[in-house]
């Protein structure tokens, strides 16, 4: 019984691999919008009914491939990290931006249904929180490390108005623990910067203006290092 159960698990998940493969596929010619479970039925030599005992509504493979694609980029970035040398924050800093660019070019219409437009009627469920999170707790992870080492040269205080250090105080308890408050907005304006200039890249906001990409990004990340106060090895 149990060689039979396990058997079974064996073919559910090769299935539901496939599924999601082809529901990649899919995304890249018509779309999140235009996925449809039929289609990849078809496309799989499924009756169209089968393919609801491995995702129950469409929402239920678009979540799928939402925690995929997080889990990607979140891995990617970690690799990176922890190829690295622990302690160059700075470089550290570089190899994280680096991994989320490279992996948003490789698998843009997946970047796009994490970062792009969103889902007409598509609210994403408990299930994505964690795998979202990955890649920012592993930033925030480099500032706290980088402080406690004492290898964060804390820049001037801004003239920021008092609410913006209302919600440094809130980042420094839930996200960037161990900081100065001035690093940890700096923080959160690093982290917006980079998928920003990444979306703007993937999303043709750069067409006919900047013909240089990856100098140009590089630049962006190494500013963005001074900006934090990680100091290099």
């Amino acid at each position: 019984m149990s060689a039979g159960r396990t058997a079974r698990e064996r073919v559910r998940a090769e299935l539901t691999r496939e599924i999601t493969d082809i529901a990649r596929r899919h995304l890249e010619t018509d779309g999140a919008g235009g996925l449809s479970l039929r289609a990849v039925a078809r496309e799989m030599g499924m009756v169209s009914s089968a393919i609801h005992r491995y995702f129950p509504t469409k929402d239920d493979l678009l979540t799928a491939l939402i925690i995929d694609a997080y889990n990607a980029v979140g891995q990617a970035v970690e690799d990176a990290d922890d190829a690295a040398p622990s302690d160059d924050y700075a470089g550290r800093w570089l190899a994280m931006c680096r991994a989320v660019r490279g992996w948003a070019l490789a698998h843009p219409h997946e970047y796009a249904l994490i970062h792009g437009t969103p889902v007409p009627g598509y609210q994403a469920p408990q299930d994505t929180v964690d795998p979202a999170a990955r890649d920012g707790i592993r930033f925030s992870r480099l500032l706290s490390e980088a402080s406690r080492a004492g290898r964060i040269q804390v820049p001037p205080p801004t003239d920021a108005p008092v609410g913006a250090f209302s919600d440094a105080e809130k980042l420094r308890e839930t996200i960037f623990s161990d900081v100065d408050p001035e690093v940890a907005l700096r923080g959160l304006h690093a982290w917006t910067w980079l998928y920003g200039a990444v979306s703007f890249e993937l999303f043709g906001m750069y067409n006919n203006i900047v013909e240089k990409r990856a100098a140009t990004f590089e630049h962006g990340a190494l500013s963005m290092a001074a900006y934090l106060g990680l100091s290099p090895r």
